[in-house]
């Protein structure tokens, strides 16, 4: 699976921006994809606080100028366009030193027919202000496009640092106006149906507890990403509110899709898939799948929750009325009844017949009569020995 390996697992994808190149790499790697936006990008209903600031900034001249995002900057150079002041903003531009948070905003720079003086490699802006701050920075006038939201770890350390900074505010972020598919991927997080989530900017990450917190389920999402499920960000400013509650995150040395997709197939595999040697098979338990003898092979959430409770008592049986337990018996991923009865042992016996059909028979799951089932392996500790208790991760 060295070519795919993602195959097996399910990852929610929370971006609003650059979501189908997110998804492609994913998909790329065989995760299968749950989109659920967490966010819109909002133009500024009023410009005139984005007039206010270009007029600050075209009162003085500038010394820097850092452009984040190439929408953001063309958006600022059309909207100046229809204030007709897109000569003079183009004239002052090009007089000062503009720095870019990464290649897009460089190819939007040069597009419009001007140089940029410094880019970092990646699409960080942490780079961009640790270059900046190796100068004296005293009494330079610094303009600062923002993206969505403010950037004060940026802007008050260039105060701090004597620069006088004049901030751009070309659009907003706002929660998205469906909430319906992100309420459904937390339930699925909770449920331990999907693995992952990757969250693309902090704004995503508040937006999908915000709607945890109103279906009541914001505790058991944290729970879940401190857990079972992994929480992928793009950069350690996008994971700063996971871990402050607590939550493990996993981030790319680089803040780029790319690097962070790398990442999460290095990653995922590693905390999520459990292996066991069973009738003289090699069997690897992944999401949505397991991998048998190198074989893909896409199991039911009921039979795989049946077989993820045997596998953590290898060799060992597990009753019925334990395998009940796991079952799932009510529905957090939406539309689903939180009344339904719990599952009794005739719904094991058909988990463990579907079972057995997705792995293709070959006696792996045992029945041990008048007690409940078994892997057929050697068991890894003997009959008098107690097993481990019937608990983990979904």
């Amino acid at each position: 699976m060295s070519d795919e390996p993602l195959a097996g697992f399910t990852v929610g994808v929370t971006a609003a921006r650059r979501r189908e190149e997110l998804s492609a790499l994913l998909e790329r790697r065989g995760a299968r994809v749950v989109y659920a936006p967490a966010i819109r990008l909002v133009p500024l209903a009023d410009d005139t606080e984005l007039l206010d600031a270009t007029r600050t900034m075209l009162s003085k001249p500038v010394d820097d100028v850092i452009v984040t995002t190439a929408v953001g900057f063309r958006a600022w150079l059309e909207t100046a366009d229809g204030w007709g002041l897109h000569e003079d903003l183009v004239k002052l531009l090009g007089d000062a030193r503009i720095l870019t948070r990464g290649p897009r905003a460089r190819g939007a720079v040069r597009a419009a027919g001007m140089a940029e003086t410094w880019s970092p490699l990646s699409e960080s802006w942490e780079e961009v202000l640790r270059h900046l701050l190796e100068e004296d920075l005293t009494g330079r006038r610094i303009a600062v496009q923002l993206y969505g939201e403010p950037t004060p770890q940026l802007t008050s350390t260039l105060r701090r640092a004597g620069a006088e900074v004049v901030e751009i505010p070309v659009y907003r972020w706002a929660r998205t106006d469906d909430p319906t598919p992100l309420r459904r991927l937390v339930g699925q997080a909770v449920a331990g149906t999907v693995d992952a989530i990757t969250f693309t900017s902090a704004p995503t990450v508040a937006a999908t507890l915000a709607v945890a917190a109103e279906d009541s389920l914001e505790e058991m999402l944290l729970e879940a990403l401190r857990t079972h499920v992994v929480a992928a960000c793009v950069g350690p400013v996008t994971a700063a509110p996971l871990e402050e509650r607590g939550v493990p995150t996993i981030t790319p040395e680089q803040a780029r899709l790319g690097a962070l997709v790398s990442e999460l197939a290095v990653e995922l595999p590693a905390r999520r898939a459990s292996r066991v040697a069973v009738h003289g098979h090699a069997l690897e338990l992944r999401g949505h799948a397991v991998v048998l003898d190198g074989q893909l092979k896409p199991i039911a959430p009921a039979p795989m929750a049946i077989l993820r409770a045997l596998a953590r008592r290898p060799g060992h049986v597990v009753s019925r009325a334990e395998l009940c337990e796991v079952l799932p018996s009510r529905s957090l991923t939406g539309g689903g009844s939180y009344g339904r009865p719990q599952p009794d042992e005739h719904a094991v016996e058909m988990a463990v017949a579907r079972l057995r059909r997705g792995l293709g028979g070959g006696g792996l799951v045992e029945t041990v009569v008048k007690r409940g089932y078994r892997l057929a392996c050697d068991p890894l500790f003997t009959e008098n020995t107690p097993a481990p208790p019937l608990a983990g991760a979904p």
